[in-house]
Order: C-alpha cells, then sequence, then structure tokens
C-alpha cells in the first residue's frame, strides 16, 4: 500500500491500536486467501508500527514452503495445496515459539521463486518487538493458538482470481485448474477451521483503495469445535496472577 490513503490508514492504525505493549514480543497474523493483498497490506501495518515507535520484523508463510517435490508429489489440488504447501513445523519450532520467548528466530527456509534454501541465520528477536506474519493458512490448528492478534484480510474471489493472474501470470479464468486449486483450498480451510470466524478482526480489502472492517471480536474467547477457549499468558515471576486465576476457576 504505497502512499495509503486516508481510508486505507484509518484501517491500518485501528488494527495497529489493537496490538498491545505488554512487555514481551508479540505475533500478529495477517491470514487471508491468495490474491487478497496480505503482504502489501502486513508491509504497510509494519510501516505504520514503526512510525510509532515500535520494534517490527516481518516475514511470511510464502518463506517456508516444502521444496517443489514434496508440494506436487501427490498432484496439484485443492487438498495437495491444503495439505502439502507449507513447513509448519519449521514454521512453529522455528519462528513462533522462539520469537515468543525471545529467542533467536529463522525469518526464511526456502526461497520461492527458486526451490533453494535460503540459508538464513537466526536473527535476535527485539524484547518488545511485534513480528507481522502474513500468509494463507494462519489459522492451522498447529498455528492458531500462537498468535496474540489475528486478522482475515478477505476479498471478493473474482477479484483476487484477477489479481493472481497478473501476478502470477496466471489464467484469469476461476475455472482454470491453475486457480480453482487455490479456491478449494480456501474452501477446505474455512470448513475446517471457520478462520473468519476465529480472527480478531476481519477486513473486505476487494477494493485496495477503500477496505473495510467488517468483523471484529469483542471477546477474547475462541470457538474451538464444540468448546470456547482462552488462553492466559502472565510473566514468569508473576505466579500470583497465575495462582488468582486458579482460584477464581476453582470457585465457579
Amino acid at each position: 500500500m504505497a502512499r495509503e490513503n486516508s481510508e486505507q490508514l484509518s484501517v491500518l492504525r485501528h488494527v495497529a491500536a489493537l496490538i498491545p505493549q505488554i512487555g514481551r514480543p508479540l505475533l500478529v497474523a495477517i491470514d487471508g486467501p491468495d490474491g487478497a493483498g496480505k503482504t502489501r497490506f502486513a508491509d504497510a501495518l509494519a510501516q505504520v508500527l514503526l512510525d510509532d515507535g515500535r520494534e517490527v520484523r516481518r516475514t511470511g508463510i510464502d518463506h517456508f514452503l516444502h521444496p517443489s517435490a514434496h508440494r506436487y508429489a501427490h498432484g496439484r489440488t485443492g487438498q495437495t495445496v491444503w495439505e502439502r504447501s507449507f513447513d509448519t513445523d519449521v514454521v512453529r519450532r522455528r519462528v513462533l515459539e522462539p520469537w515468543l520467548v525471545g529467542e533467536p528466530f529463522l525469518p526464511s527456509a526456502l526461497n520461492p521463486t527458486d526451490d533453494v534454501p535460503t540459508d538464513a541465520a537466526p536473527e535476535p528477536v527485539p524484547p518488545n518487538g511485534v513480528l507481522v506474519f502474513d500468509g494463507v493458512f494462519c489459522q492451522k490448528p498447529e498455528l492458531v493458538n500462537y498468535w496474540d492478534l489475528v486478522v482475515f484480510l478477505d476479498a471478493e474471489d473474482l477479484e483476487r482470481v484477477r489479481r493472481m493472474s497478473v501476478r502470477d501470470a496466471s489464467s484469469p479464468d476461476p475455472t482454470h485448474p491453475s486457480q480453482e486449486r487455490y479456491l478449494h483450498a480456501q474452501r477446505i480451510y474455512r470448513e475446517t477451521c471457520d478462520p473468519l470466524g476465529n480472527a480478531d478482526v476481519v477486513i473486505d480489502n476487494t477494493d485496495w483503495s477503500a477496505p473495510r472492517i467488517v468483523g471484529a471480536h469483542t471477546t477474547p474467547w475462541r470457538r474451538r469445535g464444540e468448546e470456547f477457549i482462552r488462553e492466559v499468558r502472565v510473566p514468569s515471576d508473576r505466579v500470583d496472577i497465575a495462582q488468582a486465576i486458579d482460584d477464581l476457576l476453582e470457585g465457579l
């Protein structure tokens, strides 16, 4: 979002204001389907945070693809896009878990343009830094509980396909196999994980110039199947807070 207009800045500042400063590193996910504008939005959000004096780092799921031999071993379908595209185990172990405890994190593992490992060195985590992470499927079960804030960026299918056709020199026809597999993968994701329902903020980004907030949670509780779940994190030296929470739950 180069040279953001007032409407774009208003949405970006709204999201930035939702990111707390609580004395530890934070993880922010910019989730959404292919072609929704996640990378562009995440870059702009990172700049707004930097302008506010926050320490910010950027990476995303596209830097943690499986090699193409693994991705395409069982064909190119929506199911394989969903199941075989990204090494979420590396994302969890080398990015999210170390970031939250302030240990060096891996910014990338595979170059998405040439299918070659990046040999990137782990980078230090700023004490109160914010990692803005963009990508599809950020709310898969193995990743969903790490985020401090999830923004789901959405756009109409035809507009997303048009953008992808320009970006990737692919077909502009949503029924073409090169596009349909990504649309199918998103249908699987939505049916399996309800990413819009569980995101903290949902933004319609069909019009680049006029993003609209169309959904927001007013509670930190999340539905997981038949349960409501809330994760509570307290500083390791505040045993009193942990004990008070335990006492409260025992009294219910």
